[in-house]
């Protein structure tokens, strides 16, 4: 049950439990509008460039972002945010490791020492106004001592991920009290995030999507200076969110359903075709080309039921059976993921694993049969052929729906459960699957979405092989009122809302013949 109280703080009671939601905030300098999801309301600000000329007027008091880091993130929030900022007084300006190898490709666009955009990490944090912590979370966990003496006081800590405050709590530590700390969390990767502003040049209100978080704001203008941050990226909708509620789903999506489950359920839907005699290429096709091309190109134009509507009576059948087959396994280590995540167990494992990697750095997946197969299918650049296969359709949204249903039970809201279950899968990170592979995207993301996606997929893998698919070829009757609640959930409500919030163009990755 959502409940607003009289301060305008938002809470959820769900199971006797108080789960916190955060403010329905405010903007001095942004429109903002409420949107109904479900049976809730959430505000969002729509962005666009005409809302660019306000940014200075939202930065008041900042004239030094600092961009600690150039992985990811780095490279696309720092050009984004210098191309909105051009002609005002805000610099935008790198901080790396002195003798950092990723010096060179931030000179290479334009940040240099010569011009005062480039420079030594804890330099720049000292300089700037809002320091955008984007190194990788290992890092940031290892160096936040110091970043933080370095800052000054007043000045603004910016995230865009919510894995410190996980170990900050991990650990008994908090944020220094004097300074506001934001998050703003583009829901893709950051290619995505550069792609699409680039293509935004052109079309406005080409962009990626970004949640928003407050959690600590010491001089009234945290909230601005959030939205001021997401607009620049040029997030063509910015929804609200907690930093706490962030973390815990973002952690968890990609342990699930954006990253480890996709993996895992594609290995074993390849196992168990070429078992029942599939040749192997076309186990793959069937697979990991059906999910990351036509089954997550139709749920983006069309929403979740059109999947299902666009197959035959006979694959119908399949489809309904593979679903509520798989709901419940997919549904048990999903729950598992996320009370590890909650604990702070999944946190500390990386931290763990980070330090295990001067003796066992970690490995590939793509040396095994599936994803060797996988290369060979994949040299035809023109392919255009694989099919809606039924039973990896109803799998992959079992697992789809039951990280949905997990979310909000949880007390997630709406604009956070569609992001990081649906949206990003179809619309950011399983186009550049479609583009690179399954394989490439785990063996080339974050060190924390790569741990945590090598350490979950194997768990996917065995429980649908154990259960799921062993009561599919049992003859078990099957519950299919999970079809029903399936077919009668609010998400699809939500998504037609959210498809008119989807970025004017589709992300392009590449000039190809493909879809």
């Amino acid at each position: 049950m959502l409940v607003t109280l009289g301060n305008g703080r938002r809470i959820i009671i769900f199971a006797g439990r108080i789960i916190e939601m955060g403010l329905d905030f405010e903007s001095t300098v942004f429109e903002t509008r409420k949107i109904t999801l479900g049976d809730t309301e959430e505000r969002i600000v729509a962005g666009g460039r005409d809302l660019f000329p306000l940014l200075p007027k939202a930065f008041e008091g900042i004239k030094q972002i600092g961009v600690i880091g150039w992985s990811s993130q780095g490279p696309a929030q720092a050009q984004n945010l210098r191309e909105s900022l051009e002609g005002s007084d805000i610099k935008v300006v790198i901080g790396l490791r002195e003798g950092s190898s990723s010096m060179k490709e931030a000179e290479a666009v334009g940040f240099t020492k010569e011009n005062g955009t480039l420079g030594e990490m804890y330099e720049v944090c000292g300089q700037s106004d809002l320091v955008l912590l984007l190194i990788s979370d290992a890092a940031l966990a290892q160096n936040y001592k110091p970043i933080f003496s370095a800052m000054k006081s007043g000045s603004t800590i910016g995230l865009s991920h919510g894995f410190l405050l996980s170990h900050l709590q991990s650990v008994g530590e908090e944020f220094p009290k004097d300074m506001n700390v934001i998050a703003v969390c583009p829901k893709g990767m950051g290619p995505s995030v550069r792609r699409l502003y680039e293509q935004g040049r052109e079309v406005n209100g080409a962009g990626i999507n970004s949640s928003f978080a407050v959690h600590q704001d010491v001089n009234g203008k945290a909230t601005d200076y959030a939205l001021a941050w997401a607009v620049g990226l040029g997030s063509p909708f910015t929804f609200q969110t907690t930093l706490e509620s962030e973390y815990k789903s973002d952690i968890f999506g990609e342990r699930g359903i954006l990253l480890g489950a996709v993996h895992g359920i594609a290995e074993s839907l390849y196992a168990r075709f070429t078992g029942q005699g599939m040749q192997k290429d076309e186990a793959y096709i069937n697979t990991s080309e059906s999910i990351t091309g036509p089954i997550s190109k139709t749920i983006s134009r069309s929403g979740l039921m059109a999947v299902y509507e666009e197959l035959s009576d006979g694959e119908k059948a399949a489809f309904r059976k593979a679903y509520c087959a798989s709901y419940h396994p997919a549904r048990e280590i999903l729950e598992e993921i996320y009370d590890d995540v909650a604990s702070g167990n999944e946190v500390r494992s990386v931290i763990q694993a980070s330090d295990r990697f001067d003796r066992y750095p970690m490995g590939n997946i793509d040396t095994t049969d599936m994803w060797q197969v996988g290369e060979k299918v994949r040299e035809d650049e023109e392919r255009n052929y694989a099919p809606i296969n039924a039973e990896t359709a109803g799998v992959y949204m079992a697992t789809m729906m039951a990280q949905v249903d997990l979310l909000r039970d949880r007390g997630h809201p709406y604009s956070e459960i569609a992001n990081e279950s649906i949206i990003e899968a179809v619309d950011s990170l399983n186009p550049y699957m479609d583009f690179k592979g399954v394989s490439y995207m785990v063996d080339n993301c974050s060190t924390t979405a790569r741990l945590g996606a090598r350490k979950w997929a194997s768990r996917f893998d065995y429980i649908l092989k154990q259960q799921a698919y062993a009561t599919l070829d049992s003859g078990e009757e099957i519950d299919e009122k999970l079809f029903d609640e399936f077919t009668n959930s609010d998400i699809h409500q939500v998504l037609k809302v959210c498809a008119d919030l989807r970025p004017s163009v589709d992300i392009s990755v590449v000039k190809t013949h493909r879809g």
